[in-house]
């Protein structure tokens, strides 16, 4: 009865062990996903504000905090899961913190939170007009880690900005 306990209780803490690593590479997950995210957003903001173009050949990485440094690509990203783009723009969030070698934030207000392994990313490339003509289109992409190299999270997608506003005969 007692190696029957015995071995019951190993298979717990097994699959106790199996468990922790699930949970910790679903925040993983999550993370590098909101980090994309708000690299996304930004890009779709700075957009929306009437910036954009036809834009120019990107080849060099850029401070996407100092809004007159953002710009808009006329060439398309190569492949967005390959990361880092030798292209693009490095956006730091308020509050998030970065170092290269992930870990946890051992001072300050954010005291006991992760680092983050990079900054987030984006690139912003224009795609021509829509088939109307009244508006520009682009595509937003965001690219954003975890703790670590290993949870990378990559986001797109397509902004629309109308120029043009329709007759009001013919809407």
């Amino acid at each position: 009865m007692l190696v029957v306990m015995t071995l019951l209780a190993l298979s717990m803490f097994r699959s106790f062990g199996l468990q922790e690593k699930i949970a910790g590479n679903t925040r993983e997950k999550q993370r590098s996903l909101q980090a994309a995210e708000s690299a996304l957003q930004y890009g779709e903001w700075w957009l929306n504000q009437g910036n954009g173009g036809t834009g120019a050949n990107c080849t060099a990485v850029y401070n996407a905090n100092t809004v007159a440094n953002m710009q808009t690509c006329s060439n398309a990203l190569g492949n967005p899961a390959t990361l880092p783009w030798a292209a693009r723009g490095d956006y730091l969030p308020p509050n998030m913190t970065v170092a290269s070698g992930g870990g946890v934030v051992s001072t300050g207000a954010n005291a006991g939170d992760i680092n983050y392994y990079a900054k987030p990313s984006l690139y912003i490339s224009y795609l021509g007009l829509d088939p109307t003509g009244k508006s520009m289109l682009y595509q937003v992409t965001g690219a954003g880690y975890g703790g670590s190299a290993n949870g990378a999270s990559v986001v797109q997608s397509t902004y629309a900005i109308t120029y043009k506003n329709p007759p009001l005969d013919n809407p």
